[in-house]
C-alpha cells in the first residue's frame, strides 16, 4: 500500500533574510542568542539576592551548585517537587501583569517540600516563550527571584528557551524545580496521626495557582474584562485581583515545627496538606494513615468574597467548591490532640492566622479520590460552605 505524502510544514519563519541570498541566521529564524545574554545580565542581581548557606556561586556554569554540609544537616533525606503555575499564565500575559507569577512558582514547589518537613534549598526555573521579551522575562524572574527569598531557599540556575513556532509570540510558560532536605527522623507526615488530632487551618491569599481554566471561563462568561474592576473587591482591577500570588508558608510553617519539638515523636506537628488542585476534599487524605479521616468543620472557614463570586458566576454547589478550589484555607495543619494550643500559639507567633478547623477521626469506609494517592478515606464535612 503506498504511503501517505509527507505533510505540509504549517510552521512559518517568523523573520525573512532583507535581501536574497543573504545569510538565513538564528535569529531570522526567530531565537536572538543576544537577547539571552542581556536577560542573564539584568537576573543576576536577583539571583545574587537569594544566595544562603550552601550556596553562593555565580551564574554562568553548566549546572548549579550546592553544598549540602554547609546547610548545616547531619543526617538529611533529600525531597524534590516540581510544578507549574497553570493557565493563571494567561491572565498574566492578556492583562501585562508578570511580576508575581514567578512568586506562584516557587511557592506551589516549595509548599509542597514543607509538608515533608523539609527546608527549601535550592530552586531551578524553566521560562519557555515564543518571542523572548527582556522587560517581561526579567519581571517574570524578579517575581521568582522574591518567592525564594521568601521562601528561604537559593535560586541556583535555570533555563531559557525562545521556540518560534512552538508558542505565540508573546507567550510563556513557566515550570519550577526545587530541592530542600529534611532530617532522617523528622520526616511528614508521621505514622502515629490518631483520632482526635486537631487540624489547623491556615488562611489562602484567594484562589492561589489552581482552578484557573474555571476561572477564565467564569470571566468570559460574564463578559469581564482583566482591566475591568473586581466584582468582590471593586477598588482593584478584576487581573490584579486574580494574580494575588500563592502565600508560601515554608517559614510560618517550619518555625512552628520546630518551637514545637521538630518533626520527630517529640514534635506537636504531626502532618501538613498543601491545598492545591483538589481542595480540601482531594488533599487532606493524602496525608491520613489507612483507616483515618479528616472532619472538617465549614463553619469554621471564613471563606473569601473571590469564591463566592465564583460559586454564583458558576451556579457552583459547595461540593465543586470544595474539590476545585481552597475555598480559602491554603495549608492544613494536623496537630497533637494534646499540645493543639501549643501549636496555635507558635504559629501566632510565626505570623499566621490558624483556625480550628476539624479533627482526626475513624473512618466510616466511604471512600474519595486522593490526588496521586488513589482512594481514601473521605474527608466528612458538617456545618455549611458559605462564601461572601
Amino acid at each position: 500500500m503506498p504511503g501517505k505524502p509527507p505533510a505540509k510544514s504549517t510552521t512559518q519563519s517568523p523573520a525573512k533574510p532583507v535581501r536574497p541570498n543573504a545569510p538565513i541566521t538564528y535569529r531570522d529564524a526567530g531565537v536572538d542568542i543576544d537577547a539571552g545574554n542581556a536577560l542573564v545580565d539584568a537576573i543576576k542581581p536577583l539571583v545574587k539576592a537569594t544566595r544562603r548557606p550552601g550556596a553562593d556561586a555565580d551564574l554562568g556554569g553548566f549546572g548549579g551548585l550546592f553544598d549540602l554540609k554547609r546547610a548545616g544537616f547531619k543526617d538529611p533525606i533529600l525531597v524534590a517537587a516540581n510544578d507549574g503555575v497553570g493557565t493563571k499564565l494567561m491572565i498574566a500575559i492578556e492583562s501585562g501583569i508578570h511580576d508575581t507569577v514567578g512568586i506562584d512558582l516557587v511557592a506551589m514547589c516549595v509548599n509542597d517540600l514543607v509538608v515533608q518537613g523539609a527546608e527549601p534549598l535550592f530552586f531551578l526555573d524553566y521560562f519557555a516563550t515564543g518571542k523572548l521579551d527582556v522587560a517581561v522575562a526579567r519581571d517574570v524572574i524578579a517575581g521568582i527571584a522574591a518567592g525564594c527569598r521568601e521562601a528561604g531557599c537559593a535560586l541556583i540556575g535555570g533555563e531559557t528557551a525562545e521556540m518560534p513556532g512552538l508558542y505565540k509570540r508573546h507567550d510563556y510558560d513557566l515550570a519550577g524545580f526545587c530541592v530542600g532536605a529534611v532530617e532522617r527522623d523528622e520526616i511528614l507526615p508521621r505514622a502515629d496521626i490518631e483520632i482526635g488530632d486537631v487540624l489547623l487551618g491556615l488562611p489562602s491569599a484567594g484562589v492561589h495557582s489552581n482552578g484557573f481554566s474555571l476561572v477564565r471561563r467564569l470571566v468570559a462568561e460574564e463578559n469581564l474584562d482583566w482591566g475591568h474592576a473586581a466584582p468582590w473587591a471593586p477598588g482593584t482591577t478584576l487581573g490584579h485581583a486574580l494574580l494575588t500570588p500563592t502565600r508560601i508558608y515554608v517559614k510560618s510553617a517550619l518555625a512552628a515545627i520546630r518551637a514545637t519539638g521538630g518533626g520527630s515523636a517529640h514534635g506537636a506537628v504531626k502532618g501538613l496538606s498543601h491545598i492545591t488542585g483538589g481542595g480540601l476534599s482531594e488533599n487532606i487524605p493524602r496525608v491520613m494513615p489507612a483507616g483515618l479521616a479528616a472532619h472538617v468543620d465549614l463553619d469554621a472557614i471564613s471563606v473569601p468574597p473571590v469564591f463566592g463570586w465564583l460559586a454564583r458566576a458558576g451556579r457552583l454547589d459547595a461540593t465543586e467548591l470544595l474539590r476545585t478550589f481552597n475555598c480559602g484555607i491554603g495549608m492544613v495543619v494536623i496537630a497533637d490532640k494534646d499540645r493543639a494550643d501549643e501549636v496555635i500559639l507558635a504559629l501566632r507567633a510565626a505570623g499566621e492566622q490558624p483556625i480550628a478547623l476539624g479533627h482526626v477521626e475513624a473512618g466510616r469506609g466511604i471512600m474519595s479520590s486522593a490526588k496521586g494517592k488513589g482512594c481514601a478515606e473521605a474527608v466528612r464535612y458538617s456545618g455549611r460552605l458559605a462564601p461572601a
